[in-house]
């Protein structure tokens, strides 16, 4: 059970980080599947569920299962990277509480349909993705500051909403897996994880290999591949390596106090 389990965790992550559902943002639709869709493609799960099963082992399905949740990047990211115009008319803690305020619906809402397991990333350093920190003036390196105070700000308010909502709704629980700290470790110290190269991406070109031109069928056709993806936290301009969601998926799985709390992804799944 666990082995499989673990693989299941695995792909999942990968999905959910690669996908990255949408709370608000309209520009990367067709792309991903927006939070909106996905809470009635659960809806529509639960009646066919009913239909199948009944009431009584549906319900007990739909209290089993772990709903794994990472949500805001494309949010933040649209922001930098089409000609949105949000931050001109929000704040960025408006903004901020705008998303977080989308995602408190859909847990509320999946929790009345029966959910009570939730499994919660919070967000990288955005602004340290190749494909931002490659927006910086040529004489700067760092991570792009303003994606990255978003991501900062997104994850306290994701931290006080669990906290918060945990004490509200009756038979909640979750775990927080910190992708923040975890990310950040392996960018600022690669050959602690086994990896060479933190911030420039594998494929792509520019700086940091920061264009999103992987497999040269976007507008940038231009691209190069590294010889060893394996030794490279980042895959393209937003996308880690395999090895990275391999990494984070069984610290996830398994947990400590320093990534992950207040409960692992192995408890909930554990906890029938």
């Amino acid at each position: 059970m666990q082995p499989r389990m673990k693989r299941r965790t695995i792909t999942l992550m990968e999905q959910t980080l690669h996908q990255l559902a949408l709370a608000l943002c309209p520009d990367f639709q067709g792309a991903v599947i927006d939070l909106k869709t996905q809470l009635n493609n659960y809806k529509k799960v639960k009646f066919w569920l009913r239909n199948k099963w009944g009431y009584s082992k549906s319900d007990k399905i739909l209290r089993s299962a772990v709903y794994l949740i990472s949500i805001g990047t494309n949010d933040y990211l649209s922001t930098f990277l089409t000609n949105s115009t949000l931050l001109s008319s929000y704040s960025q803690t408006q903004y901020v509480q705008m998303v977080i305020g989308n995602l408190t619906t859909v847990v509320r809402e999946i929790h009345k349909n029966g959910g009570r397991k939730f499994g919660f990333l919070n967000l990288g350093d955005l602004g340290c993705l190749p494909g931002l920190r490659m927006l910086n003036p040529p004489n700067k390196n760092g991570c792009l500051e303003e994606a990255s105070k978003l991501a900062k700000l997104h994850n306290v308010e994701l931290n006080n909403l669990l906290l918060g909502i945990e004490k509200k709704l009756k038979g909640f629980t979750y775990s927080l897996y910190d992708f923040n700290r975890s990310l950040r470790h392996r960018m600022n110290h690669p050959s602690t994880y086994g990896f060479k190269e933190g911030k420039r991406a594998c494929c792509g070109t520019g700086r940091y290999r920061g264009i999103y031109s992987c497999g040269g069928k976007r507008p940038v056709k231009q691209f190069e591949v590294c010889k060893s993806p394996k030794r490279h936290v980042f895959w393209d301009s937003y996308h880690l390596t395999q090895t990275i969601y391999q990494q984070m998926a069984d610290e996830m799985w398994n947990g400590s106090h320093r990534l992950s709390g207040p409960s692992t992804l192995k408890a909930l799944f554990q906890c029938l």
